[in-house]
């Protein structure tokens, strides 16, 4: 997870080091790189009409700032004679590869201008907006929140603009502000196995989310994890309405040692959530875990009846299931779900396959809401906790 956040904010690593370098040197790593390129385009153009195609990937303004990449291109058709023949694939790959180092070189520029910029004079304002534009851009093609982009935008202008600090400096309180910008849009959850500890009697988990979420199986992994914390559980098969939801939710009791009740199809989803309660009661057992029926968060209908299973069940927490992979989609799910049923908090699912991580790090302030945990695998103790130093060491900023 956040890989490809993960290579914009560690971009501004290294700026120390580059910008120590003598001219010379910097032009010596320029040349070699524009020649390591122009060998690279070499091997994947094998026709004009390819080369045309590589130079509208490229835009005019990078074109002008690398006038070593420009001349390169401009000679890839003395050396398309002669070369191996190469599969469609390679030149695919090859193709990206390339496209990914021009994105790359584009963001670093953002850090390293404001590095320079607040070496030599104050940062004004309308010179930090020029500037964060490219910045914006890499962090919505994230699937980063535009409204979280604007928190981190303001979070980082009130930081830096009007500063104006020694070069020794001025890389440790670029790379302090971003990291108290990315700070200011995450919430720590609370410890979930303390607040169960501290409630006397039974403590009731309501989960919702739409169908094909993981909440099923998200629910199994936190009765492994009560289990683990010696804390007992059973589960309630309130998702009544979705074929072999029942048999599912069995399955895994079974697996992790935890009953189920359960009724049969098309009966009252609020009934089995009561019915587990009242069981959990009788049994001394401390957690009720509540699975529902998944709901398209655009379906009034579907949404008004979680409110009679919420007036039912009176959950202690009400968890929002969503996909991290489907980025803005689960971000607004969320507030749809919130919205309706007022959820509590979030556990977001395949996180581990997911390289953008923007839902990771929007949802929690478009809610404002603290994600509990994250998984990042199949088996039932791949539930990691949610944190923010996680977050920060995920990204490179620690």
């Amino acid at each position: 997870m956040f890989e490809a956040l993960k290579k914009t904010f560690s971009s501004i690593l290294g700026i120390g080091k580059k910008a120590k370098e003598e001219p010379k040197k910097e032009k010596k790593k320029a040349g070699k790189k524009a020649k390591a390129k122009k060998e690279k385009l070499a091997k994947v153009v094998e026709t004009p009409e390819e080369e045309t195609k590589i130079e509208e990937q490229i835009p005019e303004e990078e074109i002008k700032e690398e006038g070593a990449f420009s001349k390169a291109i401009k000679g890839i058709t003395s050396i398309f004679s002669g070369k191996k023949e190469k599969t469609e694939e390679d030149k695919i790959k090859d193709f990206e590869e390339i496209k990914e180092d021009i994105k790359e070189e584009r963001k670093e520029g953002f850090f390293s201008k404001l590095i320079n910029r607040i070496t030599t004079s104050k940062l004004s304002e309308s010179e930090f907006n020029e500037m964060f534009s490219e910045f914006e851009l890499t962090l919505l093609e994230n699937n980063v929140a535009l409204e979280v982009v604007d928190k981190i935008k303001e979070s980082l202008s009130k930081e830096l603009v009007g500063t104006k600090l020694k070069a020794k400096e001025a890389e440790q309180k670029v790379l302090s502000a971003l990291k108290n910008s990315i700070l200011s849009v995450l919430i720590e959850p609370p410890n979930l196995i303390e607040q169960i500890k501290s409630k006397s009697g039974v403590y009731t988990i309501l989960f919702f989310g739409i169908n094909g979420s993981g909440k099923t199986t998200t629910i199994a992994k936190l009765a492994h994890l009560l289990k683990k914390n010696g804390i007992s559980s059973v589960m309630a098969a309130a998702d009544t309405f979705r074929a072999a939801s029942i048999e599912q939710l069995k399955t895994h009791g079974e697996r992790v040692g935890v009953p189920v009740i359960a009724h049969d199809y098309g009966s009252d989803p609020a009934a089995v959530a009561f019915d587990a309660k009242k069981y959990a009661t009788s049994n001394n057992i401390k957690v009720v875990l509540i699975d529902t029926a998944g709901r398209m968060y655009t379906k009034t209908n579907l949404m008004k009846e979680m409110e009679k299973i919420v007036r039912v069940s009176q959950p202690d927490l009400k968890i929002f299931v969503g996909e991290s992979i489907t980025g803005n989609d689960a971000i607004e799910q969320a507030k749809t779900f919130n919205e309706t049923a007022g959820i509590d908090g979030i556990i977001l699912s395949k996180a581990d396959v997911d390289e953008k991580a923007g839902a990771i790090l929007s949802v929690s302030h478009v809610t404002n809401k603290p994600i509990y945990y994250l998984g990042i695998g199949q088996s039932y103790g791949d539930l990691q906790p949610f944190s923010k130093s996680t977050v920060l060491k995920n990204l490179g900023l620690e």
